[in-house]
């Protein structure tokens, strides 16, 4: 049960610092943050912990194999090399998820029958029986990801994704995702220590996550299931230690307010309150975000208005200008976060933020923006609180402009590869034995002829290549050189007037007809 193992969280692009941080303080070792993923090593305890108690993590992932492959048939000699006995009975069945980042692989599905092909022939060549695919409820799931020709195959010990906490009972239309919801709370540092709001609260998930997160409620309390529980080495009376652990929850003295304009929102969150167990610590209330008024506590305002993609509003950019009024003049001396998908949004605010993380909402690139609301002149108040944070933060993935999707850009990232695989790059040119760059002079003058460049007239260039510049004078560049020529030199052929009309732009072309209507017009009246 001590035996430590590799382990791999997934989470959404942008939180990665904030579920290093939460592994650390569950005890995991060898943390390493990579790209929408945070690996660590655990032993079975660990696993169980990760699951039931990360509150920003997809799903928790076992690597049972790392190896490289360049074609289908590698992969399934590979998948089909393992001792599937340790980790599958024949009778049981099993699904498979795949993720593909590569040139050599452009269809995930492809990836998936094959290393099913691979697990059912492995059990026919041994018992001449082989397990089913379940895709609704599997007895194992299996997950392989493939970047270029490095290839994972892991065993999925969460089952259904971790957001699905199973407090949820309804929800209004653009739901935010659980797992986001607890993110955007932990960045901004609040466990607590003041009241919250959200003047928007729809369902009512920022609400709910909140309070989960000041009172250290595990957010697994609620799942009826993990995809661990059916693995052969489960252990029930571990997991069961873990799950009636409530020694580190504690009260919460304050209280967190959601406001919606939206009767039925509010209706929604109320229910979903309850099936958390948290509604004694959530004042919902049906009132308009303009109609906000200055909190009698200290307060931190967490929200996440409209972006006119999936909910409407008649006046998305309106909305945002009374945002802003409504902090400035209603919310003095706290703090309000905001994200938000679009540039034009944030301007109408009207406000300077004093923080911006970027992050992704599903595959909208966005912005969580901080706002420290004060009396007088900004210069003034950062002289005050000169202690305080003021720089914005530096994202550690790709820089992403606000509204650009996540498949727009994995779209352009292809066809970039592709290009380069084209010319035939395998990697850029780096020059010096670290890749420094060097500085222009020097390369200036390693393909420089003579102390300087200079420049020589045309004259005695044209005469070392006297065929440069000459052009051959062909049947088709005569008709275009004599393109300007007036309508008199033109014969009375018909083939040659139609080549000639074809080179005529449409104004042109009206005009010459006008002309030939007008003068066969006199030319009948003068008969």
């Amino acid at each position: 049960m001590n035996e430590e193992f590799e382990l791999v969280a997934k989470t959404f692009q942008g939180l990665e610092d904030v579920l290093a941080k939460e592994l650390t303080e569950l005890g995991a070792n060898d943390i390493q943050i990579g790209r929408r993923m945070v690996s660590f090593t655990g032993n079975k305890a660990m696993m169980y912990k990760a699951n039931f108690c990360l509150r920003t993590a997809i799903r928790i992932l076992k690597p049972i194999k790392h190896f490289k492959a360049k074609s289908a048939d590698e992969v399934y000699e590979a998948v089909k090399a393992i001792a599937w006995d340790n980790y599958l009975d024949p009778d049981k069945t099993f699904a498979v998820d795949a993720t593909v980042f590569s040139e050599e692989f452009r269809h995930s599905m492809f990836v998936t029958y094959k290393v099913k092909d691979a697990i059912a022939d492995y059990f026919r060549e041994k018992t001449d029986k082989r397990p089913s695919v379940s895709v609704t409820n599997p007895g194992l799931l299996l997950n392989i990801h493939i970047s270029d020709d490095n290839c994972t195959l892991s065993l999925d010990s969460s089952g259904e994704s971790l957001h699905r906490r199973g407090y949820r009972q309804e929800a209004v239309e653009a739901p935010l995702n659980e797992v986001l919801a607890a993110g955007l709370i932990l960045m901004t540092g609040w466990h607590g220590e003041c009241d919250l709001i959200d003047p928007m609260c729809g369902s009512g998930t920022i609400p709910i996550e909140a309070a989960l997160i000041a009172r250290n409620i595990a957010p697994g309390i609620f799942r009826k299931n993990f995809a661990f529980e059916k693995w052969p080495d489960f252990d029930q009376e571990l997991f069961d230690d873990i799950y009636n652990d409530d020694s580190k929850e504690c009260e919460f003295e304050h209280h967190i307010y959601g406001y919606d304009n939206n009767l039925q929102a509010i209706a929604i969150a109320t229910n979903n309150a309850k099936a958390a167990g948290v509604n004694k610590y959530i004042a919902l209330k049906l009132q308009d975000f303009a109609e906000f008024v200055q909190p009698d506590k200290k307060s931190i305002i967490i929200t996440n208005p409209p972006y006119g993609e999936r909910i409407s509003t008649d006046d998305l950019l309106g909305l945002y200008q009374m945002i802003g009024e409504r902090l400035k003049h209603q919310f003095v001396g706290n703090d309000a976060w905001i994200i938000s998908y679009k540039e034009e949004c944030f301007d109408a605010i009207g406000l300077k933020p004093s923080d911006r993380i970027s992050l992704y909402n599903g595959a909208l690139a966005c912005e969580f923006r901080k706002y420290q609301i004060f009396d007088g002149k900004y210069n003034d108040f950062r002289s005050e609180h000169h202690e305080r944070k003021f720089k914005t933060s530096s994202g550690k993935f790709r820089p992403h402009h606000l509204g650009e999707k996540l498949g727009d850009i994995q779209k352009q990232e292809r066809e970039d590869s592709d290009e380069k695989r084209k010319r035939g790059d395998k990697r850029e040119r780096r020059f010096g034995a670290r890749g420094e760059r060097r500085p222009f002079k020097e390369k200036r003058e390693e393909h420089s002829f003579g102390d300087k460049k200079e420049r020589r007239p045309y004259k005695d260039r044209k005469e070392e290549h006297p065929f440069r510049g000459e052009r051959k004078e062909t049947p088709e560049r005569r008709r275009f050189a004599d393109f300007g020529d007036k309508y008199e030199k033109r014969t009375e052929d018909k083939e040659q007037n139609k080549d000639f009309r074809v080179l005529m732009s449409y104004p042109q072309r009206k005009k010459m007809e006008r002309e030939q209507k007008l003068s066969e017009d006199s030319d009948k009246k003068k008969d």
